[in-house]
């Protein structure tokens, strides 16, 4: 029997999709909004996420990103939107499968026999997320930790979010916009939000603006992330599964 995130904010869709499973034996989950949904998959190990697209507090496709860049969960879509462009936009965002509702428990329960088979088939149980290592730096999403040079980094929580959000795209210079849509989920917001949080980042890292080693900052353009010129841990940055 798998494990089973439900993330549906209709209380009674929920319900029933609760009872469904826990009736065939599943362990079951639920949550009603995409953050809930991102802290559940970060604590606990899910054979299966079934996804509803219209949340309340995020957009399901985006929710669909935030999730596939800490896990390898198979997510299941479940939702009233019928229309193919979407459906070919979320299976190559990392979707695994698509329902459309209203649908019977039937249908779901034969969806996820599929998806699971597919996983076990490619690799048994799901993959926990991948350490990300850049220079000195070390960051375990599942766990929500970060070290640097082998010392636990104390983090605020959107500290490490915008930590881990820019080391895992290493070199790569990111907008402003983009960061103020990704980590604090906002399609516009104060540019001082994000100077703030990179100047407590930068103090932890034991760097300043003015004498950067990690985190780099181009006028007009964005902010970027790469390992120092004098690390020691020379080489590309690279990603690997904990030991």
């Amino acid at each position: 029997m798998a494990s089973v995130l439900v993330v549906e904010d209709d209380q009674f869709v929920r319900s029933a999709l609760i009872r469904h499973l826990s009736e065939a034996s599943h362990t079951v989950r639920s949550v009603g909004t995409a953050l809930e949904a991102l802290r559940e998959v970060a604590h606990f190990r899910f054979d299966v996420v079934i996804l509803d697209l219209g949340l309340p507090d995020l957009d399901g496709r985006e929710a669909l990103k935030m999730l596939r860049s800490i896990t390898d969960v198979p997510v299941i879509i479940a939702t009233a939107r019928d229309d193919e462009s979407e459906i070919v936009r979320l299976l190559n965002d990392g979707a695994d499968d698509y329902l459309t509702k209203p649908f019977s428990v039937e249908h779901l329960s034969a969806r996820m026999a599929a998806v699971l088979r597919r996983s076990r088939t490619t690799g048994g149980e799901a993959p926990p997320p991948r350490i990300i290592r850049v220079g000195g730096l070390s960051i375990d999403p599942l766990r929500r930790s970060a070290e640097l040079d082998g010392s636990e980094l104390d983090l605020t929580r959107r500290e490490f979010d915008l930590l881990t959000f820019l080391a895992g795209r290493p070199g790569v210079v990111v907008a402003r916009k983009e960061l103020l849509a990704e980590v604090w989920q906002q399609s516009y917001g104060d540019d001082q939000t994000i100077d703030v949080h990179l100047s407590w980042l930068r103090r932890k890292l034991g760097e300043t603006a003015a004498r950067p080693r990690y985190l780099h900052t181009l006028r007009g353009v964005g902010v970027k992330l790469q390992p120092p010129a004098d690390a020691s841990h020379a080489g590309a940055p690279a990603a690997e599964p904990p030991a």
